[in-house]
Order: structure tokens, then C-alpha cells, then sequence
């Protein structure tokens, strides 16, 4: 890999082990104190798959050394390590939440209404709407379809440095959210307005019902073993489906058809947060600020590694710094 840029990614790529490392610690080690229990099978073969992509890259570099395609390493490097993420941050948000800090439902609500932003007027409009509450269904799910985009999008388009930044933020932006959300846990809108979602025909609560199933059976000790394709993210406040709007939206901008694409897709999903995932607006707005932040950490950091891969080359610093625009 002799392209500079291709290099600076591949430095960016160890570097993201880290906070993916960080994390799969924190699991472990988290689990076995407040006596977590994971259903081995699933967890087995998602950690493998995350491991053979991830060995496939490594193997190819050291066999083509400098010939090197970055298009076939980039692609499957990043779909390893956001595997791994998505694998490791179900389990982490139970984890999290054992501590059992009060719940801030009530906080949130009236953070909503004081803003102007009453999640029961929201909810009722939507299910006013039988098309509306269709279409934000389907777009509450795109955060999965999306996520495994990104890595092909980017790579096919020479954007090397810009999946790895984004592989990064993804990572410390979910960092953040986990740990503001330990400490202002919260169930959903529904829960904070003590009403029964089923009372709005058209909207699909399936999402708010999982989360206070297992938020209650977390809380109350009766919830220790987890099944990994079962689990739901129990993250109210900040919004990881919001943040990872922004993620995605910042990831994909350059890429000439695609990014405007990007940016309606992600902002229906955004939009899908309140209705489908229960969130306060407070939490859509907060996951906003914290992908900005991931982002901005994300560059900084790249910012100290670019200069030691340019040095590294021989190649002026200016050469590497234009991915990142």
C-alpha cells in the first residue's frame, strides 16, 4: 500500500482496536462482577465472522505487501470492526444499566414539554397518519442497513481515511452515549406519560415494549442471562439511532449521488426515533451533539496520527489531510 492515504487508514485501522478492545473489557469484565450470562452459540459465531474479516485484510496485506489493493483490505477491515461493535454494545448497554441509577423519565418528559415538544402530540399526529407511521418503521431499521453501506461506499470510492475516521467516531461516540446513559437511565416516552402505547392503533411499539421488559427485569435482578439476537438496546437518553443519523450522514456527504440519498434516508431515520423508538426529543437532540463531538474527537485524532504515516512515507502531511474534507 504505497498510496499515502491508504496508509494513514492503515494506521487509523490498529488504532481503532482500542476503544473496540476498551469495550469488549468492560463486557467481560462488567458481566462477570454483576453475574451476566451470554448465550454462547450466537456470541461464538458473531465474534468469529468479526475475526475472519478481520484476518482476511491482515493476511492479504502481508502476502501483496506494497501491491496491496486498499479497496479489497478497507472494506472487509471495517466490516470486521463494526461487527465487533455491534456485537459488543448490546450486552454493554445491559451492563450499564445494572448500576440502577433513578430513572430520569420524568426529567426528560419535562425537558420535552418545556420546549414545546409534548411526546403524546407527536405520537397522536403520526398515528393520525397511517402512511406517516409506515414510513417511519421502515426507517427506524435502516440504522443496520446503512452501517453495512458505509464501509463498501467509502472504500469503492477511495475514501480510505474517511471510513477509518468513521469506524472511530461510531466507536468513541457510542463510548460517550453509554456512559451519560448509566447515569440518566430512562425507559421511553410512554413509560414517562404512563400511558399504554397501545392506545395509538398504527404505531408499532414493539421497540418501546422490548426496552421496558428487559429495563424492568434489568433493574429488578431477574434479567442476568443475555441471548445476543434477542437483546434490544435499552439507551433512552442520548439517542444512539440520532447520532448515528449524524455519523452517517457526515460518512457518506462527499460521495457525489450518494450523499443526498444519505441525508434523507438518515433524517426520516432521526425522525423515526420519537414514534418508533420511544425517545424523548431530548435524547435525539443529545445524540445529535454527541456524534458532532465523535467526530471532532475522531479528527483529532487522525490529525496525530497523519503526521507520523506521512513521515512515515516520506509524503508532505498535505497529501493525507484532503480525506478527511
Amino acid at each position: 500500500m504505497v498510496n499515502s492515504n491508504a496508509f494513514t487508514a492503515w494506521r487509523l485501522f490498529q488504532l481503532n482496536w482500542i476503544p473496540i478492545a476498551a469495550m469488549g473489557v468492560v463486557v467481560l469484565i462488567g458481566g462477570a462482577l454483576c453475574g451476566f450470562t451470554i448465550e454462547p452459540v450466537a456470541l461464538g459465531i458473531t465474534l468469529a465472522i468479526g475475526a475472519v474479516l478481520a484476518l482476511i485484510p491482515y493476511l492479504y496485506a502481508f502476502a501483496k505487501g506494497d501491491q496491496a489493493d486498499p479497496k479489497l483490505i478497507f472494506p472487509l477491515a471495517a466490516l470486521s470492526q463494526l461487527l465487533l461493535i455491534a456485537t459488543i454494545m448490546g450486552p454493554l448497554t445491559y451492563v450499564a444499566g445494572v448500576l440502577n441509577w433513578p430513572l430520569q423519565d420524568h426529567t426528560l418528559l419535562a425537558i420535552d414539554r418545556a420546549i414545546g415538544m409534548d411526546p403524546q402530540t407527536i405520537a397522536r399526529y403520526v398515528n393520525d397518519h397511517d402512511w406517516l407511521g409506515g414510513l417511519l418503521v421502515r426507517s427506524y431499521t435502516l440504522i443496520k442497513i446503512i452501517l453495512l453501506a458505509i464501509p463498501v461506499v467509502l472504500a469503492l470510492t477511495g475514501r480510505f481515511v474517511r471510513l477509518q475516521v468513521f469506524v472511530l467516531a461510531f466507536s468513541l461516540t457510542l463510548i460517550m452515549t453509554l456512559l451519560i446513559s448509566t447515569f440518566t437511565p430512562a425507559v421511553g416516552t410512554y413509560y414517562g406519560l404512563k400511558i399504554d402505547p397501545a392506545q395509538f392503533t398504527s404505531l408499532d411499539a414493539s421497540m418501546y415494549q422490548a426496552q421496558l421488559r428487559d429495563m424492568l427485569a434489568l433493574r429488578d435482578g431477574s434479567l442476568r442471562h443475555l441471548e445476543l439476537f434477542k437483546i434490544t438496546g435499552i439507551v433512552s437518553f442520548p439517542s444512539f439511532h440520532a447520532a448515528s443519523a449524524i455519523l452517517y450522514i457526515w460518512a457518506l456527504w462527499p460521495v457525489r449521488y450518494v450523499g443526498g440519498a444519505a441525508v434523507v434516508l438518515n433524517l426520516l431515520m432521526m425522525a423515526s426515533t420519537p414514534v418508533i423508538g420511544a425517545h424523548y426529543m431530548i435524547d435525539v437532540f443529545g445524540g445529535v451533539a454527541l456524534a458532532v463531538v465523535g467526530i471532532w474527537l475522531s479528527k483529532y485524532l487522525v490529525e496525530i496520527v497523519a503526521p507520523a504515516s506521512s513521515k512515515a512515507q516520506a509524503a508532505p502531511r498535505a497529501a493525507l489531510v484532503p480525506a478527511l474534507d
